[in-house]
């Protein structure tokens, strides 16, 4: 299912602010510890994704896996692409929570037993961040892709803000803006 392209670190960028061009927000960040961790396994498994549990089993975890190896629904909604690796919410989930910015994490601690970090002594945990208003108001504009549009073809525009460095990095502060990694 993956023809996102990977990007290197070197491709990432300084994000444009959603106030000067009208851009919606991404719906999901990676941090950079995170993002080491996802190109270890990408180079290990090769294309993977990810699909954010809805808490059953694993608790409400990113799940990665080798792409092709979780399918897909229809109704599922895809929050971005990071690193090259589509990042999928279950479409009633996603009605929970698309009013937060989803943050892709890293810490110690054995993942859930099927997603690829598992045996790394590390797991993948989401964090979330309320979107503000002005944010809510351009994502209602901005409708995200199900995995019926991607079936047909639809695929999501290629973005370069979405490292972080920390967590702590994507929460807005009066006045601050995130901490993105720079090549």
């Amino acid at each position: 299912m993956t023809d996102f392209g990977a990007q290197t670190s070197a491709q990432r960028t300084q994000p444009r602010r959603n106030d000067e061009t009208q851009q919606a927000p991404p719906r999901a960040l990676i941090t950079a510890a995170a993002a080491d961790l996802l190109h270890r396994l990408q180079q290990r498994h090769g294309p993977v994704m990810f699909h954010q549990s809805g808490g059953c089993c694993d608790g409400s975890s990113p799940m990665c896996y080798p792409d092709g190896d979780f399918i897909v629904g229809d109704r599922d909604v895809l929050l971005g692409v990071l690193e090259g690796a589509p990042v999928w919410i279950s479409g009633p989930q996603f009605e929970t929570w698309k009013h937060t910015q989803l943050v892709i994490d890293v810490v110690p601690g054995r993942g859930g037993g099927f997603s690829l970090e598992a045996p790394e002594g590390m797991r993948f945990l989401s964090r979330g961040r309320a979107f503000t208003d002005a944010e809510n108001r351009l994502l209602a504009s901005d409708s995200p892709l199900t995995g019926a549009d991607y079936e047909r073809g639809a695929r999501p525009a290629e973005r370069t803000d979405l490292v972080v460095i920390e967590a702590a990095d994507a929460c807005a502060i009066p006045g601050r803006r995130a901490g993105v990694v720079q090549q």
